[in-house]
């Protein structure tokens, strides 16, 4: 595993910043898909939004030094493909040469932080298209929750249909992650029924002028038996995000085991249950879930 050294990471940072540029330039890339085309991404992009929480530790991953090092064990894992992250994460990743022949997916939304007020205008305040076009890297993410009671939700719609154009023209895949959400009182909740999950990712697949390059990136369904006929309703490629699991880790990868047999479905991409797994093995966490594959 590749040692992480903050101090050197800081010294970079401060006397050779182009350094970042320079890494990007060099690393070896690859492709998004390969023959097996399934995918296996590891996803860190939460603490951008002000979501540090797992389970119930509130600052979990508030540590950055913690954070890259379980982030540089899970990319060493033999069927893990790459990392999804906002720019301070990927940045401090190229400079640790942690990216070679992966993947590495920017995440362009976190504005909508969470618990504020303002959570569903989900601006777009992380990687452009442009940024992730320029840095070479291989695909991008946005967030799309939608609450028909909440005006903001109109802002990120017409603003990821825009992104969703922008990457296109660069021929670069976006990953939508819909939701439709409502609060209860004053906590936004995500609606995980059948119903609810097959509206978002129909709203999400009609985005844009085209779509050509967007993949979708949904939740398992609150009853897993739902997920056949909930993933029916488009025809683009699809990857299962992770989410909250609690404690019940197995009862996780029965989930992903059964829905990644779905025909859109090509792959997992999955965080903090990986990242920060209950018995504190981030090595076997990771290998199960590539085991699922």
């Amino acid at each position: 595993m590749i040692p992480v050294d903050v101090s050197e990471l800081v010294r970079l940072r401060a006397h050779h910043p182009e350094a970042i540029a320079e890494a990007a330039a060099r690393r070896v890339r690859r492709p998004l898909l390969r023959s097996t085309g399934r995918l296996m991404i590891i996803a860190a992009d939460h603490p951008a939004r002000g979501a540090l929480a797992v389970g119930d530790r509130r600052l979990a991953m508030a540590n950055r030094l913690d954070l890259l090092k379980r982030l540089c064990l899970a990319l060493s894992r033999p069927g893990v493909d790459g990392v999804l992250a906002t720019a301070d994460i990927l940045d401090d990743l190229l400079l640790l040469g942690a990216l070679e022949d992966r993947v590495v997916m920017g995440s362009m939304n976190r504005g909508g932080l969470a618990g504020a007020a303002f959570e569903l205008d989900d601006r777009f305040t992380g990687h452009r298209p442009e940024d992730l076009a320029r840095r070479g890297f291989d695909a991008g993410k946005l967030l799309l929750r939608i609450d028909y009671e909440d005006p903001g939700s109109l802002d990120t719609l017409y603003s990821a249909a825009r992104a969703i154009d922008a990457m296109a023209e660069h021929r670069l895949p976006v990953f939508v992650e819909p939701f439709i959400c409502h609060r209860d009182e004053g906590r936004l909740r995500t609606d995980l029924s059948a119903e609810a999950v097959t509206r978002s990712i129909a709203i999400a697949s009609g985005l844009a002028g085209t779509s050509a390059y967007t993949w979708l990136k949904v939740p398992v369904t609150q009853n897993p038996d739902d997920m056949a006929r909930v993933m029916e309703t488009s025809t683009l490629p699809a990857v299962l995000l992770g989410g909250e699991i609690g404690g019940d880790q197995e009862g996780a990868y029965e989930k992903w085991r059964n829905a990644l047999q779905l025909p859109t479905v090509q792959g997992l991409v999955v965080g903090r249950s990986l990242l920060y797994p209950v018995d504190g093995d981030v090595a076997g966490a990771v290998d199960t879930a590539v085991g699922l594959l």
